[in-house]
């Protein structure tokens, strides 16, 4: 017996990367139904060997549906997770919504997977930011053994962060440099994305650090330990998928490189790609398509007296968005709803 499964922006790219993990998992499911909005609707979606026609995500009765998985954004997700919270479907949202609300979990199931049992409370599980889910991947089995202090970070974030419409400008602001008459202006982004970095992601709050940076410093003490300090500079990088992010981490206990070598290796969802020679590490395009968060260049910080350093890049449509989603529909039903 499996589940009665919706996925709620079926032809977003997130979306679309749920249906196909949800495929490739062999998630047990009974029956699956792909939302869009009106727009969208009766646009068709892959999931494995079958071909689903999007449904209208406004008149959906989520009544009698186990699990929903969310990739509609924080407005509609305001409206249509309450619905479906009240209907008895268990909502995975991967919006920021409801990241920081106390009565709503928010996991990465390599990190907190027992946190899923606080989903009774209003039904609904948060995702984390796609920036945040494979730093905390990465700082877990560390932070077990050594305890972190403070991590100071700089992302380096794919345009598929901004979705399909950042993706589309990269590519015409790409072309638009050796095709005249095709030089497109920015529109997604503050700048040129195109041959350039932008110091930029989301909008800037008072204290002058952005909303991107604000998330990954509220999701990490959510998740791993509010006495964790992280200061973060989130940057969009012109690459199409995979995010990448230099890590430096300070630790209350001496950790030496080579034994945080060996526990990251042993770590759940990582893959350690670590040689000090021309292409020993592994770069955004390398990890496209991948489950696992890919860590390089571990090295001791001499500046500090425990201090690590490190190169983190995974997927952030798969890791940071969708596969995500699907492991914490894996960990609910193991822990909780006990199907399949």
């Amino acid at each position: 017996m499996g589940y009665r499964v919706v996925v709620a922006g079926a032809t977003g790219n997130v979306g679309r990367e749920m249906l196909n993990i949800l495929a490739e998992r062999e998630f047990p499911v009974d029956e699956i139904v792909a939302l869009a909005s009106r727009k969208s609707l009766g646009s068709e979606c892959s999931f494995g060997d079958k071909t689903l026609k999007t449904k209208d995500l406004d008149t959906f009765d989520f009544t009698g549906w186990d699990i929903a998985l969310f990739a509609i954004g924080s407005e509609a997700t305001a409206i249509y997770a309450p619905k479906a919270a009240k209907a008895g479907c268990v909502v995975i949202d991967n919006s920021s919504l409801y990241r920081y609300d106390p009565d709503v979990p928010l996991v990465v199931p390599e990190v907190n997977p027992e946190a899923v049992l606080g989903y009774s409370k209003k039904n609904i599980i948060a995702n984390p930011n796609c920036s945040t889910a494979q730093m905390v991947v990465a700082l877990k089995p560390l932070h077990d053994r050594a305890t972190i202090k403070r991590v100071v970070v700089s992302t380096y974030q794919s345009v598929s962060g901004a979705g399909k419409e950042g993706m589309d400008e990269l590519w015409e602001q790409t072309k638009g440099m050796y095709v005249p008459g095709q030089e497109r202006e920015p529109a997604k982004f503050t700048k040129q994305i195109a041959f350039n970095v932008i110091p930029h992601i989301d909008k800037f709050l008072d204290s002058g650090e952005t909303k991107e940076e604000w998330k990954m410093v509220a999701e990490t003490k959510k998740i791993l330990d509010t006495k964790i300090k992280v200061t973060a500079t989130c940057v969009r990088v012109p690459v199409f998928v995979g995010h990448s992010e230099a890590i430096n981490i300070e630790f209350e206990d001496f950790l030496d490189e080579d034994e945080a070598r060996d526990i990251l290796r042993e770590a759940p969802g990582i893959m350690v790609i670590d040689k000090r020679e021309d292409g020993g590490y592994v770069t955004p395009v390398e990890c496209v398509g991948d489950y696992a968060t890919f860590i390089s260049r571990i090295r001791q910080d001499s500046t500090i007296d425990n201090g690590i350093n490190l190169w983190c890049v995974s997927d952030n449509l798969r890791k940071g968005a969708a596969l995500n989603a699907v492991q914490i529909a894996e960990t609910l039903g193991n822990r909780v709803l006990k199907k399949g």
